[in-house]
């Protein structure tokens, strides 16, 4: 049953054009091909990615926080109250009026201080400043390092300034050192991702968050089996080209560096709305729904290719969309903010705010911190 499974999964019309088989891509006269056993390091990697990450973030990041002086602002902690507590865990963070009743009953607690309570336990719960800095720190590293090496290894080839080449004699086309590690070490990167994406700081896209990993490890994963390894280079370039301006807006963003902020979300903005909804869909898709079609009959490799680089498509349409409205939101003056975050909350309106260094009382709030003039200094 299983070998059955194992045949059929690798049959070789799934995965090869038409009158080619996986004999013609065994390694010969010293041209090395692409193999599917070649990816299992990356899991391997990807464990070591985490360990790395680790120490980054306590030796490396945690040290710039304090240098750039990212400050925490001081929470409110609900006091201990187990039937209050109870619900939280068991029936949810955000009770309704009733339940707020109820547990007013219960808890011997008028109904303002119940909903307090669940407002400053919620506030515990949400991600720290640090914590935010340091996701940042390390996905801007890697992005950054991976973007330099990505256009070093693909900025001499042929391809790279004509498309039409990426296909020439494919699927017969060997691999250099420089395009297994830089798939090696991509796809480890999204492993180890997939693999922290539960502990990390969890924003509004999470659902989108997971299906873009999946998506990007499957796509990496079938370019490397089917030999679509050039076009594969392209790709990921061109996706990190990007990825580290984010990471180094919200880095600044987390330090109160706001005009800084500002500038390199513009950039990264322009650079995004570029690579993922001109250069992506115009010229990358054109090449590979186009051109493939010149040399060899469509097969599911081909189908099953497009229809996951669509998949990342949508997802960029939707990240275009939340950057669109940032971005009307910085010409109109108004606050510059991930729209993904969640906001902590207030109690300024009870008058209870606790504030870092004063001054802030009685305003509103973003991720923790009060919103000033947009023209000011903010730490959110």
């Amino acid at each position: 049953m299983l070998q059955t499974l194992y045949d059929y999964f690798w049959w070789e019309r799934l995965w090869l054009p038409v009158n080619l088989t996986w004999a013609d891509l065994e390694d010969r006269d010293g041209r090395v091909y692409a193999k599917a056993s070649d990816l299992y390091i990356t899991l391997p990697l990807a464990l070591l990615f985490l360990i790395i990450r680790y120490f980054f973030e306590l030796y490396v990041a945690t040290p710039l926080a304090a240098l750039l002086n990212v400050k925490e602002k001081t929470r409110l902690r609900a006091p201990p109250n187990a039937t209050l507590e109870h619900f939280y865990l068991t029936s949810g963070k955000q009770p309704k009026q009733a339940e707020v009743e109820l547990l007013s009953r219960q808890s011997g607690l008028s109904g303002r201080q119940v909903e307090r309570w669940f407002r400053r336990r919620r506030n515990q719960d949400r991600p720290s400043l640090l914590k935010k800095f340091r996701e940042a720190s390390w996905r801007f590293t890697f992005y950054l390092i991976a973007f330099i090496a990505g256009m070093a290894v693909i900025v001499d080839k042929p391809w790279f300034y004509d498309m039409k080449k990426v296909w020439e004699g494919y699927p017969i086309q060997s691999i250099i050192p420089s395009q297994y590690w830089y798939y090696m070490i991509e796809l480890s990167f999204y492993w180890s991702l997939l693999f922290s994406i539960a502990s990390d700081v969890k924003r509004k896209d999470f659902k989108e968050q997971i299906i873009h990993h999946v998506a990007t490890i499957i796509l990496i994963s079938f370019s490397w089996f089917a030999n679509y390894i050039r076009a594969g280079t392209l790709i990921m370039a061109l996706h990190d080209s990007s990825d580290y301006l984010l990471e180094s807006a919200k880095m600044f963003n987390y330090a109160g560096w706001k005009n800084t902020c500002n500038n390199i979300f513009i950039v990264f903005a322009v650079v995004f709305i570029i690579t993922r909804l001109v250069i992506l869909p115009f010229w990358i898709l054109h090449c590979t729904l186009v051109y493939p079609l010149e040399l060899y009959p469509a097969f599911f490799g081909y189908y099953f290719f497009n229809s996951m680089m669509g998949v990342l498509q949508l997802l960029h349409i939707f990240w275009a969309y939340l950057i669109l409205r940032m971005a009307h939101k910085f010409i109109t003056g108004k606050l510059v903010e991930d729209e993904r975050s969640d906001r902590e909350e207030t109690e300024s309106s009870e008058g209870e705010e606790a504030t870092a260094g004063g001054g802030a009382k009685s305003r509103p709030l973003a991720n923790g911190h009060p919103i000033l003039n947009n023209n000011h200094r903010k730490n959110d």
